[in-house]
């Protein structure tokens, strides 16, 4: 497949998942750099965009081009996002190595999608131009300060010259809000002038993961008077919106537990709807609430079925405990699951 050619396929994937495309979109869905090092050049802590690309300038140059003539074509909208580091200085950040103006506004050049509404054009256009959210670390382990060469405390913020306690990046004003509550968070990020988001690094995951935000204490006070005054109002929205998931899972329960019926007639009725609330039990993670599991795929159907006769109709779970590895395990089960599968589709 030609270069022009997977150009405008990823194009048209990334235009249509958000409604607009840029150049570094395209460099994501090509591969040539993943989201998490593009990440690290929004934050500041790479030069240019160009050093994390592995490829040549000239091929750089012919994706702006493709780009730009699919996008002409399409008559889509051109605008110019401006791009700045999550870092104190919100510095511009750099595409290119000689940041050429010219190839500088290349890269900075968002085309969206026509025949947007003026409210859906409004908030693509205020998500190009925000800047990052300053990012503050729990470190794992101790550090010291790269400017008054200190012991750090809890948190500390990456700068080029290494890392800085919240003292040295002016942020020690902030107090620590704690993730979990989403209407106080937002309410309490957007009543302060300054704020940044506290993350971890999660060494199973291999991923920084949020923990909360620092906000300015003004701030934190007004969003929980707010918070409390209209904590009836959240409450009663809460429940009104826990009686129509719970609507929503009786009916997906039904739907799920007819197609078992229909997929394997001989399954006792009791047995089906049985699967069907344990496969489809909200924020479990099953198969049920897998896109294949709320489309009633054949297959993801099959796979509840098959673990619910695993675990009821077999000695699968005696096996594990004795000390079988689960593949072995799940090969001397195998014909026991076959019989009963076999049982139930007549």
């Amino acid at each position: 497949m030609s270069l022009q050619t997977r150009v405008v396929t990823a194009a048209q994937d990334v235009l249509a998942r958000q409604k607009y495309v840029a150049p570094v979109d395209i460099c994501v869905a090509l591969g040539w750099v993943h989201s998490r090092n593009v990440d690290q050049w929004r934050q500041g802590r790479i030069g240019s965009l160009q050093e994390l690309l592995p490829v040549d300038p000239g091929r750089l140059a012919d994706v702006i081009e493709y780009l730009q003539e699919w996008a002409a074509g399409q008559g889509l909208t051109r605008s110019e996002a401006q791009y700045v580091a999550a870092t104190r200085d919100r510095r511009v950040l750099r595409f290119t190595g000689d940041g050429q103006p010219q190839a500088e506004a290349a890269w900075r050049t968002h085309w969206v999608a026509p025949g947007l509404s003026a409210a859906q054009e409004q908030r693509i256009a205020t998500r190009q131009s925000a800047a990052p959210d300053l990012v503050v670390i729990q470190p794992s382990k101790e550090f010291t300060c790269a400017e008054c060469h200190e012991a750090g405390g809890d948190l500390l913020i990456m700068e080029d010259a290494g890392p800085l306690c919240l003292a040295c990046a002016d942020l020690d004003q902030l107090v620590f809000l704690a993730a979990g509550d989403a209407a106080l968070t937002r309410r309490a990020k957007k009543a302060s002038t300054l704020s940044a988001v506290v993350v971890r690094w999660n060494k199973s995951r291999k991923r920084y993961e949020r923990q909360g935000l620092l906000v300015s204490e003004q701030a934190l006070d007004l969003a929980e008077q707010e918070c409390l005054a209209d904590a009836d109002v959240r409450l009663r929205r809460r429940a009104r919106d826990a009686v129509r998931r719970e609507q929503q899972d009786v009916e997906f329960t039904g739907r799920f537990a007819a197609e078992i019926a229909r997929l394997y007639p001989g399954c006792p009725p009791s047995r089906a709807e049985a699967i069907a609330a344990h496969a489809g039990l909200r924020g479990s993670g099953r198969v049920g609430r897998s896109a294949a599991g709320r489309d009633l795929d054949a297959g993801a159907v099959a796979l509840a079925v098959i673990a619910s006769i695993r675990h009821l109709d077999t000695d699968y779970d005696e096996l594990l405990m004795s000390g079988v590895a689960r593949p072995d395990a799940r090969e001397r089960i195998r014909p026991a699951i076959d019989a009963v599968l076999a049982s139930w589709a007549r």
